[in-house]
């Protein structure tokens, strides 16, 4: 896709295009509110990548949230209070129609990266690259939504003007098909078949590693040629990976794929995406398809004939997190992803499968008999994905779609495992809570969850919807493959009850192994991946079920060993420096209990008097977009 120019800096003369797209915007203020608008939408979660690493983590922020903070200060800032409805839409139908102009473009691209600069968000030249890649798709959504006169005026005035429902409430439909009374899968019998399943996420290959540089540079992604080398009293990134805000060479992940041998033999993987690196300001198409295809090609020469599920993640795109909807054509579809995608997998997918796939990222396929793989494409459930600010109502139609799937398998008597990117308790609310009852519905047919994403070790449990304290459904979130940030290598391995008839296909138990990058980046050293733990014995659990997970965070509530074992093994053998105290402890187990996103009755029993500590005032973790 073509991409505007940036427009010359402060002091250049104004063109002719620059006048007449100013009086088409109306007043210096409504040219100020524009920008306000846009900059809340866009900066938060495109450009703020590098935050500090923090021992504390903190749930993302809906967009719904921002703007519940920032439109008071606009009209205060701005002075809007006497601004008329037939005003304000007149004003913003002149934006759409400035907007759609080529120069208008541009013109919204000057600013943000003036406003980047100014703010210092990032670095200059970060500034300037990400608003020209993301300034295109950033307009379109814009004109097609947040820039509607009924919704932005709404948004400014209030109701009386106008319907902010960008975000509104939905649901999807369940069969009228009563819901069978729940049967808690039975202990396999000694000696049933166990299959072992490799769970591989968030490799984040780098391209541009290059041992030496500078780890702790100023760019959202360092341990690269354009990082710069350290300074004399700091050592730079290491052979093999580097404990900072970087991601991996590929001989790092050659070296996990070739060395699995101990961990296997594998009946099959699930393969949870997110294959390019963090360098998001400057990712083209040509980019993401050849880390597609490299990384496919690795993956198919280590594993031959074994069986591999991929599962779309949110880097896999450019701009990062743009998933438009199907109904999104042309030149700003994903089609290019998603063609790119089935004829690489086109040996691991039947065609019933690729054709969802094509369509919108997702599919279904039988991997045994008497088992159901659904991959979600989860990115039509990201607080991220600024498309879906045009419409979130189901995009895609794929959690109706997956309703489908689950009562198929119901009628069948199958069994079913879900494999996804995003972690359903981070997706946007309707989302959330959508997909939340409906594993509610599926609980005897739904065996298994598998998610990532967060580049850490961590778990989600589901309760009823009647009480929320019968836990039915566990969705496991494993590590990543790559550093970023601040930790070893690592990736997972489930034993799930194995293929015969009557089994129950339910998690049994898992492992990760890490690679342990002091040791590995030592002079003459070989990497040596080693099993980090296992669930099971680590924990004391009596089984991988969803009341056992659910026992385990209350029993690390007042166990602080237990708790600081959990917390060592959630970086994968490196956490931070920081301790994680009593606040961080609490939001840390509250996050194990919460699968539907802000939902904090969730979490009311963790704490004697009911309330947990303010999560906003807590340092947040680094965000992994």
């Amino acid at each position: 896709m073509p991409r505007h120019g940036i427009s010359p800096g402060e002091g250049h003369p104004r063109s002719s295009w620059e006048t007449e797209s100013d009086r088409s915007r109306g007043s210096p203020r409504l040219r100020l509110l524009w920008i306000g608008l846009a900059v809340a939408l866009a900066l938060p979660d495109s450009l703020v990548l590098w935050a500090p690493t923090g021992a504390h983590p903190l749930p993302a922020q809906s967009h719904p949230a921002r703007f519940g903070r920032l439109v008071p200060q606009l009209r205060n800032a701005f002075g809007w209070w006497n601004l008329t409805c037939p005003v304000c839409k007149g004003l913003f139908t002149a934006i759409d129609l400035g907007l759609k102009k080529e120069p208008g473009v541009a013109w919204v691209g000057s600013m943000a990266t003036k406003l980047c600069k100014l703010l210092k968000i990032a670095p200059p030249t970060v500034c300037q690259s990400t608003v020209q890649l993301f300034e295109d798709d950033m307009v379109e959504v814009w004109t097609r939504s947040v820039l509607s006169p009924s919704e932005a005026c709404g948004l400014l005035l209030g109701s009386t003007c106008g319907h902010w429902d960008i975000f509104s409430s939905w649901n999807v439909s369940l069969p009228a098909v009563p819901k069978p009374s729940p049967q808690p899968p039975k202990p396999p019998a000694p000696g049933a078949p166990v299959s072992r399943i490799l769970f591989l996420t968030d490799l984040h290959w780098d391209h541009g590693y290059l041992e030496g540089t500078d780890p702790d540079c100023e760019n959202p992604l360092c341990c690269r040629q354009d990082s710069g080398l350290p300074p004399a009293s700091r050592p730079g990134a290491g052979y093999w990976g580097e404990y900072s805000k970087c991601d991996l060479p590929l001989r790092t992940l050659e070296s996990l794929l070739s060395g699995l041998g101990p961990a296997g033999p594998f009946d099959m993987v699930y393969w949870t995406g997110d294959i390019p690196a963090h360098n998001v300001w400057h990712q083209s198409r040509q980019d993401q398809l050849r880390a597609l295809t490299t990384i496919t090609a690795l993956v198919k020469k280590f594993l031959g004939p074994v069986p591999v599920y991929p599962a779309v993640g949110n880097h896999e795109s450019t701009p990062v997190n743009g998933f438009p909807p199907p109904f999104i054509e042309g030149n700003y579809s994903s089609s290019w992803l998603y063609e790119a995608m089935a004829k690489a997998w086109e040996s691991w997918l039947p065609a019933e499968a690729l054709h969802t796939l094509r369509i919108g990222g997702f599919y279904a396929l039988s991997p045994h008999p008497g088992l159901r793989l659904i991959s979600l494409n989860m990115n039509f459930c990201s607080r991220e994905n600024f498309w879906l600010l045009i419409n979130s109502t189901d995009p895609a139609g794929q959690l109706q779609w997956l309703v489908g799937e689950l009562q198929a398998a119901e009628d069948r008597g199958d069994k079913v495992h879900i494999i996804g990117h995003i972690p359903p308790g981070h997706c946007l609310k309707s989302w959330s809570w959508n997909y939340y009852r409906i594993v509610a519905r599926y609980e005897n047919t739904l065996a298994g969850q598998f998610f990532g994403h967060t580049h850490v070790d961590e778990f989600e449990v589901f309760y009823d919807e009647e009480t929320l304290s019968r836990p039915l459904s566990v969705a496991f979130l494993a590590p990543s493959a790559t550093t970023y940030i601040g930790l070893n290598p690592g990736y997972r391995v489930y034993q799930i009850d194995g293929n015969y008839p009557g089994s129950s296909h339910v998690v049994l138990d898992h492992e990760t192994f890490i690679l342990n990058l002091t040791e590995a980046n030592e002079p003459g050293a070989t990497p040596q991946w080693q099993r980090l733990y296992r669930a099971r014995e680590t924990y004391g659990l009596p089984s991988a079920l969803p009341a056992a997970w659910h026992d385990l965070v209350y029993r690390m509530r007042g166990d602080t060993q237990l708790f600081q074992t959990f917390w060592f093994l959630y970086h994968k053998g490196h956490p931070p420096s920081e301790p994680c105290g009593m606040p961080c402890r609490l939001t840390t187990l509250c996050a194990q209990l919460s699968a539907r996103s802000d939902s904090p009755a969730l979490c009311r029993h963790l704490v004697p008097d009911g309330s947990l500590p303010d999560v906003h005032s807590l340092q947040p973790r680094p965000p992994f977009c």
